[in-house]
């Protein structure tokens, strides 16, 4: 991904509210199916890492960007934006 398009879906993403939480249960396989459905869907999620997870947001971030194919858009604090463009029905176009 460019810097360019990044930028964009940062700026995107600006407005959205977490829709997934990480908390002591860490990355369950109910938390991936959720994710891959919001992902299909929405194509930008937030997700928002509480204090009491497991491991800290970065080591969180690359699992996931690991197991959904999605990409990394930014992280602030404990606040992760991925993007992946949807199969079926693309709604985002990047610059």
């Amino acid at each position: 991904m460019k810097g360019k398009q990044r930028s964009y879906l940062k700026g995107l993403a600006n407005g959205l509210k977490a829709k997934m939480q990480v908390g002591k249960g860490g990355l369950s396989p109910e938390f991936y199916s959720q994710l891959e459905v919001l992902l299909e869907n929405e194509e930008l999620v937030k997700i928002n890492v509480l204090k009491n997870a497991p491991v800290q947001a970065r080591e969180i971030q690359e699992e996931i960007l690991a197991q959904t194919g999605a990409e990394f858009v930014s992280q602030l604090g404990n606040k992760l934006v991925i993007y992946r463009s949807s199969s079926e029905k693309p709604t985002i176009v990047l610059p």
